[in-house]
């Protein structure tokens, strides 16, 4: 698969891991790509995936953050970009109207519930294991 990690300048991922992911990448037929540029990073995806914008511990930053990452919002023009059938996944809690809109979050294409339900499988059997 091709995995399209979009963010705006100033907040870009680990680079060691970036390096090893495009590694692991190359060897196996797949891409990493990384941009500044929000509609290069959605164009054609089968997926769009994102997070808040300012996590626990970083609400000093919660203006700052919003400010630059507000062109990255998954809203009505920015899926037009992807391919029709598009998933939208978040890893809850979403913070609406910032990194979502309702109507991207609320959408026919939004898996958010059935992602956020998985996830409390995995945990509870995580859990079991480790009991």
């Amino acid at each position: 698969m091709t995995v399209v990690l979009g963010y705006p300048t100033g907040y870009e991922p680990d680079s060691q891991v970036v390096a090893r992911g495009k590694e692991k990448a190359k060897r196996t037929g797949c891409e990493v790509i990384v941009t500044n540029d929000p509609k290069e990073a959605v164009k054609g995806a089968d997926v769009i995936y994102t997070d808040v914008w300012a996590s626990m511990g970083k609400e000093k930053e919660k203006e700052e953050r919003a400010n630059k990452m507000k062109p990255y919002q998954v809203n009505r023009d920015f899926v037009k970009l992807t391919k029709e059938d598009y998933i939208f996944m978040h890893c809850l809690p979403a913070h609406r109207g910032e990194e979502v809109t309702n109507e991207v979050a609320d959408s026919k294409n939004s898996v958010i519930f059935d992602q956020a339900e998985n996830r409390m499988h995995a945990q509870k059997a995580l859990m079991a294991l480790t009991m």
